[in-house]
């Protein structure tokens, strides 16, 4: 709009067609701009995850490796209880990803979900793991559990990534969970959308339900 009253006010062609030509060059320049930030952002994304895989192995579960890091990272009222993580382990250990770190030899993080057949998320997949349902088209996430020295370091998103990908390869359709408000933009970030205020009541808070399609 300045551009276009820069040029009528003068009243030359000539200068019109500076005008328009100036206009193109710094929307150019600024989508070129746009444009290496991005490719610069992936570039960094991706030094990342080679970094990641060079310290981390990303593995499947194994008995009592995940209740310590459960209670490091969440609040009590939030965490699943010991007992509740082995009976979630010993149903669908094939449905926890695990970041075992090389160089220290003990768990970074993990994911963790069941399958089913449902589409709806609802608190009582915390709590019964009977609602596992090997076949299920849908996954129910709940948890990503990082400890906090390994926080910031994209370790989460590595994370999250490798288990969509590798629910897509299963087939499933789709991966649900319920986080905090706080947690909607990260969650945005790794693919999700949000679908809102959950019914939950996990905890005494209020939850979004998140959902990534992934058929």
């Amino acid at each position: 709009m300045q551009i276009e009253m820069k040029c009528q006010k003068e009243g030359k062609l000539q200068t019109g067609t500076k005008c328009q030509e100036e206009g193109k060059l710094q929307t150019g320049t600024k989508c070129q701009e746009e444009g290496k930030l991005q490719t610069g952002m992936k570039c960094q994304e991706k030094e990342q995850a080679q970094n990641l895989l060079g310290r981390f192995v990303f593995r499947s579960i194994r008995q009592d490796e995940a209740a310590e890091v459960e209670r490091i990272c969440f609040p009590p009222n939030e965490a699943c209880s010991r007992s509740m993580m082995l009976e979630r382990i010993a149903k669908a250990p094939e449905l926890f990803l695990v970041a075992f770190d090389r160089e220290t030899g003990k768990i970074a993080g993990f994911l963790n979900g069941l399958s089913t057949n449902e589409s709806s998320f609802r608190d009582e997949f915390f709590t019964n793991a009977g609602l596992y349902e090997p076949d299920g088209r849908n996954v129910m996430l709940l948890g990503l559990d990082v400890l906090p020295e390994y926080r910031w370091q994209g370790l989460a998103r590595e994370l999250m990534r490798r288990y969509l990908n590798e629910m897509r390869e299963r087939g499933k359709q789709e991966v649900l969970l319920t986080c905090l408000a706080s947690k909607v933009e990260m969650y945005q970030k790794m693919g999700f959308q949000d679908g809102g205020i959950s019914d939950s009541a996990w905890g005494g808070e209020q939850w979004h339900v998140m959902s990534c399609l992934l058929s």
